[in-house]
């Protein structure tokens, strides 16, 4: 007997429970999507729910949730997407101000647009979800759900990005423009001891490192990772005013509320590693991971002094420590930063895919991204040459 199945559009994930969200976004099996994890702690609804009702998305912030959704005949979501109806291009590091400025030249209408994506997340996974792998007939079903959402709303393109390598190529056999980027992750080749990871560098690197985390704590400086219960309100302070203060300074734009470490802090509290210095008693600085099944995942960081070196001790080697000690995969360190390469992070390719309303633009954006593509892969290319290991 053939299925019954209808759509809808989520104006907010906790719409569904958390239960239907993830059987569906981040069931508890191995992602064939993504091999080496199992769990990506960004598309679940406790995740996308912390975002909520912290108001980083939603109300005045230009990220307004439209979820579309897809059902089975007992309410089951089968099919589901984190679209986003966006009205600049901020908190996105997929970055396309060049392109909105062409679009606006051109007499078009750049925003809104459709972004399907985590916000204020540049980690690479699954984007468009469905309960069974690589269902055709239900990605289809969801992308003309997507599509017909764009022309609902008025929005001139869909942006989806940082999916994984099998979401780029199936969406750009359907028609879209398709976009690589970089980063740097960390492999842990079944390490024992961060020395196991520091004899398989290179003599000069391995000096390097050992010389820099030296550096870092000599100032009477000592580092303290905190993981559920163990994170408490004084933390979640600290973490939250060290990245307003290296906001203001580097970005000027904060996008996270106080209240969105609060809440992930409560609703996925053994998903959250933090990395805190400090020196006699006060904190000076710290970095917020999340934790998957298989990998751990670098996000915010932020300090009150300029301690050399202080920021690769917290940010890169704890967490490369840690992985090596609790049996992670990899680390990844978050967007951009070739300096991450000198450190052990590798360079790696990162996707995603752009298909706009008008076909000229369509067209444009398309021969500018198979150059760019190309440009990008060379890059990738040439740092394999410049890695930091002996073998």
């Amino acid at each position: 007997m053939e299925r019954r199945l209808s759509s809808r559009i989520l104006r907010s994930v906790e719409e569904v429970s958390a239960k239907s969200w993830d059987a569906c976004a981040n069931h508890c099996c191995v992602d064939h999507f993504s091999p080496k994890e199992t769990f990506n702690p960004f598309i679940s609804h406790s995740f996308l729910k912390s975002l909520e009702i912290s108001a980083s998305v939603g109300r005045d912030s230009g990220w307004q949730p439209l979820f579309p959704i897809i059902e089975d005949d007992m309410g089951n979501i089968v099919a589901a997407a984190p679209a986003y109806l966006k009205s600049h291009s901020f908190g996105e590091y997929v970055f396309d101000a060049t392109w909105a400025e062409a679009y606006e030249r051109a007499g078009g209408t750049y925003y809104p647009k459709i972004q399907i994506a985590i916000p204020f997340t540049p980690v690479g996974g699954r984007r468009l979800f469905t309960t069974e792998h690589q269902d055709k007939t239900l990605r289809n079903l969801l992308l003309k759900e997507l599509r017909l959402l764009r022309e609902a709303v008025k929005a001139s393109s869909l942006h989806i990005t940082f999916c994984n390598q099998e979401e780029a190529k199936y969406l750009s056999a359907s028609g879209f423009a398709s976009r690589i980027g970089e980063q740097f992750h960390f492999t842990n080749k079944n390490y024992k001891t961060f020395d196991d990871f520091l004899n398989n560098l290179t003599a000069r690197k391995r000096k390097m490192i050992k010389k820099e985390r030296k550096e870092a704590v000599s100032d009477n400086i000592s580092i303290e990772r905190l993981v559920g219960k163990d994170i408490k309100a004084i933390h979640l302070d600290r973490i939250y005013y060290f990245y307003m203060h290296t906001n203001s300074k580097k970005w000027g734009r904060p996008y996270l509320t106080r209240q969105f470490f609060e809440a992930v802090a409560s609703e996925m509290p053994d998903r959250l590693l933090l990395i805190m210095a400090k020196r006699h008693g006060a904190y000076i600085a710290g970095a917020i991971n999340f934790l998957g099944d298989m990998a751990i995942y670098g996000r915010n960081w932020g300090a009150i002094e300029a301690v050399p070196f202080l920021h690769f001790e917290v940010c890169y080697y704890q967490a490369i420590e840690y992985a090596i000690e609790y049996g992670y995969a990899r680390v990844e360190a978050g967007a951009q930063g070739e300096h991450k390469l000198a450190r052990g992070y590798l360079s790696t390719p990162t996707f995603s895919v752009h298909e706009f309303a008008d076909p000229l633009m369509n067209d444009a954006i398309s021969h500018y991204l198979s150059r760019e593509r190309k440009l990008v892969s060379d890059i990738i290319h040439a740092r394999s040459k410049e890695s930091p290991y002996r073998f």
